[in-house]
């Protein structure tokens, strides 16, 4: 009980933070100057509320409440990538140069308050709608390869796409999600990690069965024998059979807010800014990135 009601305090924090008319309209780059006091606020403030963590040839990228920040390989100190100041919510880089999100305009985009599936071609330098502007809000996004697992944090809802993003079906999740992590053996199957536990399913997201009462947090899934979850207060648990058996790893130092792994290293970012790697299986952290 005592590592799920710790989860909780993730999803007030991970799943519920930052909240706050054209068929492909332009998201960056192209738009008016900002102004006002709180455009001035956004374009002059540090890195602030992380959401989502990337990895693409070899560069950290740091999705948060003003945008998205960078750190290049060999470097520690994040900096502003891209001209867009948008609340970027869920976050997931399907390969190099190809990366969706979602969330929120910044004060200079005529958007709708709710972005529904963006996406970048180029790396995120600029971002374009994909679908459902207007209509979802996804706060946990998930990718391999062309299917992508979304909770949508508007409606209640796990969508689920097959086309990167471009069409969904609606799912009924086993309670509210703050963490999805796809099998790498097979994208049909998923764990989901919840207000009232972890869940299984086989069949996209269509039947859940219940893996664990006790357990909660955000996910990482990178090997078959490797499901690692990370619980409100740091702790790094290990599965090397899908979720049904667990075992401390390691602990981060801090309160988490973001987690992924990319290859065999972990990153996972810390509610004060910073980002930290671990490069043995969560037992032991370094620091990769400072706001």
């Amino acid at each position: 009980m005592r590592l799920l009601l710790a989860a909780l305090a993730v999803l007030a924090i991970v799943v519920l933070a930052g909240c706050g008319g054209d068929d492909d309209p332009t998201l960056s780059s192209e738009q008016a100057p900002e102004t006002g006091s709180s455009a001035q606020a956004q374009t002059e403030g540090g890195l602030e509320h992380i959401h989502g963590l990337g990895k693409s040839d070899g560069t950290l990228f740091i999705a948060t409440h003003t945008g998205l920040w960078t750190v290049p390989k060999g470097q520690t100190k994040a900096q502003r990538f891209g001209t867009s100041r948008q609340d970027i919510m869920g976050f997931s880089v399907i390969d190099d140069d190809h990366f969706v999100g979602s969330g929120h305009p910044d004060p200079s985009q005529d958007q709708p308050p709710l972005l529904g599936l963006i996406d970048s071609r180029n790396g995120g330098k600029s971002w374009k709608n994909v679908s459902l502007l207007g209509e979802a809000d996804f706060h946990v996004l998930e990718t391999s390869r062309q299917r992508v697992y979304g909770f949508d944090g508007t409606q209640g809802r796990v969508m689920v796409s097959s086309d990167a993003g471009r069409s969904w079906q609606r799912r009924t999740p086993p309670a509210g999600v703050f963490a999805l992590a796809i099998d790498p053996a097979d994208p049909d199957r998923v764990v989901a990690s919840t207000e009232q536990g972890l869940f299984v399913s086989p069949d996209a997201a269509k039947q859940w069965r219940p893996l664990g009462a006790q357990l909660a947090g955000l996910l990482a899934w990178p090997s078959a024998k490797q499901l690692f979850l990370l619980d409100g207060q740091g702790q790094v648990q290990l599965s090397a059979d899908g979720g049904k058996s667990w075992q401390t790893a390691g602990d981060i130092g801090g309160e988490p807010a973001a987690f992924i792994a990319d290859g065999k290293d972990l990153y996972a970012a810390l509610s004060d800014g910073s980002v930290k790697r671990s490069t043995d299986s969560g037992r032991s952290w370094t620091v990769r990135a400072t706001p």
